[in-house]
């Protein structure tokens, strides 16, 4: 089986482990999930991650964070770009997500990086998703 949009399978298998209450979750790892994944754990919307080889082209085991009483730390995720629509930003158009409280990944010229950053490097680029 193929799969048309990776990006879409990573957030929506995230999505289905916090509604489940699963702990973790894994994931067919690529370099880009692998960043984003990275982003994710620095802005502390997860626990940790570990990148496990299963001789093909590995996994992605990404520990899911919960807060008091059980609440997930992510509330929600959206895909912007899809393959039929891409949806890219300048500078000066950088979405801003939940006034501030969420993040926007960018995928630019100088790498993958959240809305924040972009607007400190005076980059665009285009828009992979909304998490907050």
């Amino acid at each position: 089986m193929t799969m048309i949009d990776p990006i879409a399978d990573y957030l929506t298998r995230i999505r289905n482990a916090i509604k489940a209450r699963h702990k973790k979750v894994d994931i067919p790892a690529s370099n880009l999930k692998k960043n984003l994944t990275k982003i994710l754990l620095d802005h502390q919307f997860i626990q940790n991650y570990i990148q496990i080889d299963d001789g093909k082209q590995g996994l992605i085991r990404i520990y899911l964070k919960y807060g008091p009483g059980d609440k997930p730390v992510i509330k929600g995720l959206q895909s912007i770009s899809t393959p039929g629509r891409r949806v890219y930003v300048n500078r000066r158009k950088i979405p801003r997500v939940m006034n501030n409280l969420g993040i926007a990944i960018v995928t630019t010229s100088k790498g993958l990086m959240t809305n924040l950053e972009a607007q400190k490097l005076g980059v665009g680029g285009e828009v992979i998703c909304y998490i907050w």
